[in-house]
Formats: structure tokens, sequence, C-alpha cells
């Protein structure tokens, strides 16, 4: 598998820059996937899950705001309002911007005010939907491990 370079700017700090193999970002067409010599483009990032893979063997996830990614001569620039990893993400914040945003949206406001409670919404869920998959993958980590060893043993005694 070939490198890519990549840069991804959150609006208060870098969040990550160097080698890449994969990436994977939420734009408003999708779910996008990039790898190296991609074709040159510009699209805008939504609110999700961006996963990106630094080694060949492991998959790493973020959880992004709005922004922008653009591919150029086979270096990717990634620029978003926010990036996080999982362990970075505070779950019960997360829940309280989430039940407030909630709130917001069933008062009567103006147009822009429904808008923002749309936007801090999705971000609030997206950060869950990130911690939340991180803790999963941990446990089921867990036992795959042992899922892994007993079938290794079940096919040499198999074949």
């Amino acid at each position: 598998m070939e490198a890519f370079s990549v840069r991804i700017l959150a609006s208060d700090h870098p969040f990550y820059e160097g080698e890449c193999f994969l990436l994977v970002i939420p734009t408003s067409n999708g779910m996008y996937g990039i790898r190296a010599r991609h074709s040159n483009m510009i699209a805008a990032v939504v609110p999700g899950t961006l996963q990106y893979q630094t080694k060949p063997d492991s998959l790493q996830e973020a959880a992004v705001s709005e922004g922008l990614v653009k591919v150029e001569n086979g270096e990717v620039l990634i620029l978003v309002d926010t990036a996080e990893r999982p362990e970075e993400i505070d779950a019960n914040r997360a829940r309280r911007k989430a039940d407030e945003a909630k709130e917001a949206l069933l008062q009567k406001k103006s147009i822009q005010e429904y808008r923002e409670a749309e936007a801090t919404l999705a971000r609030a869920l997206t950060r869950l939907r990130v911690k939340k998959a991180i803790t999963c993958k941990t446990k089921i980590f867990g036992k795959l491990k042992n899922i892994q060893a007993v079938l290794a043993t079940w096919m040499f005694f198999y074949y």
C-alpha cells in the first residue's frame, strides 16, 4: 500500500500531519474514500466520523465537524472547525449538549437559531458515536482475539 501526505487542521490546533494510507471522510454526498494518487478534488465535510490509517494495520477514528477537504497533487488538506480523538471526548458533556440542542429545536425560534441547534445536535451525536465506537471496539477486540485463536486451532486440526 502506498502512503500519501495528509494535513488535518482543526480551527484551534493541527490535529494530524503526516503519512496516511487510507482516509475516509464524511461529506455532503456520503462517505468519501481517498488513497494515494487520488485525483484532484474539493468537497464539503459534514459532521461525522473521519477514519484514517497511519499504519498499514491500524485504522483510527475521529469526530469532525463541518469544513472542507482538498486533494491536490497527491497531498490532502482537511480544514474543519473541530476534530477530536475518541479519548478526548467527554461523553457526559456531549450528552448535555445533545439534550440542550434537542430542547432548542423544540422551541419556536428564528431560522438561524434553529440551524445552530441542528449543527450543535449533529456535533454532539457524532462525538457520542465516535466515543461509543471506541469503547465497543475495545471490548470486542479482546473477545475477537479469543475467537481468532479458537478458529486458528480449529483450522489447524481440520486441515
